[in-house]
């Protein structure tokens, strides 16, 4: 009997398209873990390569991998950096509804998508 031989899995290898990436990170921003969100964005990194993004955040590469990492605990503005450099977004939206919000500052209202009064 043959035994057979594995590889590890590694979701950096599968991140093909920039549909690809801002599907993955949508799916791990979904579920909330903020260790989940940060794994991911390290596998984005090491999908782009991890010299790439270190030139384009002006942060160090270990300090990417391991801030980037399950147990890593990024701050807030690396995270922010590693989005920027990725070209991508963050984008706000109501949990639990399926009209998006918006904000109409000359009249000082918020509106939902039918332009009725939010609330």
């Amino acid at each position: 009997m043959t035994k057979a031989k594995t590889t590890l899995w590694d979701a950096a290898d599968h991140l093909e398209s920039d549909e690809d990436v801002a599907a993955y990170l949508e799916a791990a921003l979904e579920d909330g873990d903020h260790r989940v969100i940060a794994a991911v964005l390290g596998d984005i990194a090491r999908a782009k390569g991890m010299t790439w993004m270190s030139r384009e955040t002006g942060l160090g590469r270990e300090s990417l991998y391991k801030s980037l990492s399950a147990d890593g605990n990024p701050e807030f503005a690396t995270i922010l950096k590693v989005i920027r450099a990725l070209g991508l977004r963050l984008q706000a939206t109501v949990a639990g509804r399926s009209s998006q919000v918006s904000f109409n500052p000359s009249s000082a209202s918020v509106l939902a998508d039918d332009g009725e009064p939010y609330g």
